[in-house]
């Protein structure tokens, strides 16, 4: 046989072998070109209320960034801190993401640290507590977050009980990484200014009554009561309450602000004060607020997709995760490719040398120290009236 026809007959047995490993190669490369976000959210179960507009807005966001496409793996962990644990596994190990974005709530998040840490994925929380980020040491410098501190909101609600003359409070919150972290910042800002906390008392998220604890707080007297809850169970002890006749002042954390907690609190939330991002009362704020016009950009855009009245503070949350990202995505690609460790190492050194970002609730200044980046410009004290939000003036 002739060496032409011998090399022929050899490729038309060794191809038809090859070309499955050649075609999977092919697509390997095509799906590492794209960048991976991945995604767990809290759209079931007690914290559905802030999941679910949280995973809505990774519907509107970009789907190119830098000429790059993005794909975004979005999982449920249903407000379970396991299962949060979980989908971060399978998206850092299966899926092969660039970078984590979530939880919804603080447990979860704190629970998801250590998944970032041994996949030196970068991981931006959505939830409130600053023990997410803080301190930044070699766990958690891999970690960041865009809603505002405990430890923010705390010295904005003690200053309005400075100034209405509270002198006694009584605390009631989750029996969680959420309400100990509010506990831990309010008694000690509530101290300084010289509020006396007469009362601590707690309840899980899926409680149905919270009797046993409103009736020892009723037993102090306390000027005023504070709830560290977040979404629709935070409402539990505010209805509790008014059902007993409590006649005192009631607070609420940033957990709360959204259309659902007024639903199913109803009027028995009349007269409560909260701090909150500027988002929940963006079209209130003056000309003059550095975060209207990015506040209102998103509004604008949540409301396109969902209907009129339907934006919510969580889902600002999301969405300043994603401007985070499209910040920090151009000088990544300096440092490596999609799907590689330099990439994600580039990704975390670029959120963490992000500056003057408007995002919907502040401006972002993230430092090798601060990984929320967030000042006095991401709160606001707001007054529910008339079963809708008020804005009370700038949070001190």
């Amino acid at each position: 046989m002739k060496p032409t026809a011998l090399l022929r007959r050899r490729a038309r047995t060794v191809l038809p072998l090859l070309l499955p490993t050649l075609i999977a190669a092919l697509f390997a490369t095509a799906a590492q070109a794209q960048i991976k976000v991945g995604v767990t959210v809290s759209a079931t179960g007690p914290a559905a209320s802030l999941g679910i507009p949280e995973k809505n807005t990774f519907a509107i966001m970009p789907k190119e960034i830098a000429g790059q496409k993005i794909e975004y793996v979005i999982l449920d962990d249903a407000s379970d801190t396991t299962t949060a644990v979980k989908n971060a596994r399978k998206l850092t190990s299966e899926d092969k993401v660039d970078v984590l974005i979530g939880s919804t709530v603080t447990p979860n998040s704190l629970a998801m640290i250590d998944v970032a840490v041994e996949s030196e994925t970068p991981m931006i929380s959505m939830a409130a507590s600053s023990t997410i980020v803080e301190p930044v040491d070699n766990r958690r410098r891999w970690v960041f977050k865009t809603p505002q501190n405990d430890s923010h909101m705390s010295t904005a609600i003690t200053g309005q009980m400075a100034d209405a003359g509270i002198k006694t409070v009584a605390f009631i919150g989750f029996s969680d990484a959420y309400g100990e972290g509010w506990f831990r910042e309010f008694s000690k800002l509530a101290e300084l200014r010289k509020i006396k906390v007469v009362a601590s008392e707690r309840f899980a998220r899926s409680d149905t009554s919270v009797t046993g604890q409103i009736l020892k707080i009723l037993g102090t007297n306390a000027d005023a009561v504070l709830i560290a809850g977040s979404g629709t169970p935070a409402a539990l002890p505010q209805k509790t309450l008014k059902e007993r006749g409590y006649k005192g002042i009631i607070y609420q954390t940033h957990g709360v602000a959204n259309n659902d907690f007024l639903r199913v609190c109803g009027k028995d939330c009349e007269g409560t004060w909260l701090p909150a991002g500027p988002l929940l009362v963006a079209e209130q704020l003056p000309d003059s607020n550095p975060v209207k016009k990015s506040a209102l950009t998103y509004k604008a855009a949540y409301e396109k997709a969902y209907g009129a009245g339907s934006v919510s503070t969580f889902g600002g949350h999301a969405w300043d995760s994603g401007l985070l990202l499209a910040a920090a995505i151009p000088q990544a690609l300096k440092q490596g490719k999609p799907g590689t460790k330099e990439f994600r190492k580039g990704l975390r050194d670029a959120i963490e040398g992000i500056r003057n970002l408007a995002g919907a609730h502040g401006i972002f200044n993230m430092g090798p120290t601060d990984h929320l980046g967030l000042d006095q410009r991401a709160r606001v004290m707001v007054q529910i009236v008339d079963g809708k939000w008020k804005l009370a003036g700038a949070a001190k």
